[in-house]
C-alpha cells in the first residue's frame, strides 16, 4: 500500500525566483553526436552561484524537427536579479553555442520560443565564417550557413527569450546515501519523462551539496547548508537533521513557468513516495529573501489527491 504523501511531505515551501531564459533545439546526425553537443553546451552550468547560467536538457525531440533529424531542447536560465540579465543571457548563448554546438560535428541550432523578444544569435555566430557565411531560407526558417572544415554549420537567425522560473526544489531525506540516491534518481527519471518544460541543472539532476546564503568567510557569498549536514548533527546546536537521516539529496528545477516547475515537483514527489529508506520530502527557503514565488509542497499534494 502506498504511503500517504501528506504525511511524508513537510509543511514548507519553495522560494523560487524569476529568470530570463532561452530554449534552443539542437539537432545532429544521431543521438551519439547530439548527446556530445548537449553535454558540452550545458557544461559548468549547475548553479547560478558561480556559473554564467543554469542550463540543462529539457527533452529529446524525435519527430518534427526542422531538418528531420533527432533533436534535444536545451534551456538556459539567467536570474533576473543579475545586473542586465538580458545581455548576460545573450552573451551566454553566443559563447556556449559558438564554442560547443558550432564545434560539434553534424550539430545545428534552431529556435524554440516566439521571437517577439529575440537575439540575432545565428547572425553573430556566422561571423566565424570570415565573410564566407551565407544567409538563406531553409526548412521554412531564416538561417545562417557557416562553412566549416567538415561541411556546413546551420544556425537559425533569431533565438527567442522569455521570462522563466528558477529555484524549484525537492529535498529528499533518507536513511543513508544509497537510499537517498536511489530515490533522487527515480524522481529525476520521472520528471524527465513526465514533466516537459523544465530542466534539472545539477550533475545527473541531483546535488548533495545544497547551499545557504552567506558564509563565515567574507570572500564567499554562499556556503554549505550546515544545519542540514548529517555529519554535523551532533556537533552544532542548530542542526535540523532528524534522527535516522544520514543523507539529504537536493533536486533543483528550473522551467518555462511556475506551472511547469510545480508540475515537475508533483511528478517527482509521486515517483518517490514508496522508495525504501526515504524518510521525508521537504525543500529549502530563505524566509522570503531570495525569491518572491512561493510554491507550497502540501498545496501540490492536495491538488494531486483531488
Amino acid at each position: 500500500m502506498s504511503r500517504s504523501l501528506w504525511d511524508l511531505v513537510e509543511d514548507t515551501y519553495v522560494e523560487a525566483f524569476r529568470s530570463v531564459y532561452a530554449a534552443v533545439l539542437i539537432t545532429a546526425r544521431d543521438k551519439t553526436w547530439l548527446d556530445h553537443a548537449v553535454a558540452a553546451v550545458t557544461g559548468h552550468a549547475s548553479s547560478t552561484i558561480l556559473c554564467d547560467c543554469e542550463a540543462g536538457l529539457d527533452r529529446y525531440v524525435y519527430e518534427g524537427t526542422p531538418d528531420g533529424r533527432i533533436g534535444a531542447i536545451v534551456q538556459f536560465h539567467v536570474p533576473k536579479f543579475r545586473k542586465d540579465p538580458v545581455r548576460s543571457l545573450e552573451l551566454t548563448l553566443i559563447q556556449r553555442l559558438g564554442q560547443n554546438v558550432l564545434t560539434c560535428p553534424t550539430a545545428a541550432a534552431w529556435n524554440v520560443l516566439p521571437t517577439e523578444k529575440a537575439f540575432p544569435i545565428g547572425r553573430k555566430l556566422a561571423f566565424f565564417g570570415d565573410g564566407y557565411q551565407e544567409r538563406g531560407r531553409l526548412y521554412d526558417r531564416d538561417v545562417w550557413q557557416v562553412p566549416v572544415m567538415g561541411g556546413v554549420f546551420l544556425a537559425e537567425e533569431l533565438i527567442g527569450y522569455a521570462d522563466g522560473l528558477m529555484g524549484g526544489m525537492l529535498w529528499l531525506f533518507a536513511e543513508d546515501l544509497e537510499a537517498g540516491l536511489a530515490a533522487a534518481e527515480k524522481a529525476v527519471e520521472a520528471i524527465r519523462h513526465g514533466a516537459p518544460g523544465v530542466i534539472m541543472p545539477f550533475p545527473g539532476g541531483i546535488t548533495w551539496s545544497g547551499s545557504k546564503a552567506g558564509s563565515q568567510y567574507e570572500f564567499l557569498f554562499a556556503s554549505t547548508n550546515h544545519p542540514f549536514c548529517p555529519t554535523l548533527r551532533n556537533r552544532i546546536p542548530d542542526s535540523r537533521v532528524p534522527e535516522g537521516v544520514q543523507a539529504i539529496l537536493e533536486i533543483i528545477i528550473n522551467g518555462e513557468s511556475v506551472e511547469a516547475v510545480a508540475r515537475a515537483m508533483q511528478v517527482g514527489m509521486q515517483a518517490v513516495r514508496d522508495c525504501p529508506g526515504l524518510v521525508r520530502i521537504s525543500a529549502g527557503n530563505y524566509g522570503g529573501r531570495l525569491g518572491k514565488t512561493k510554491i507550497y509542497l502540501r498545496e501540490l499534494v492536495q491538488k494531486m489527491e483531488q
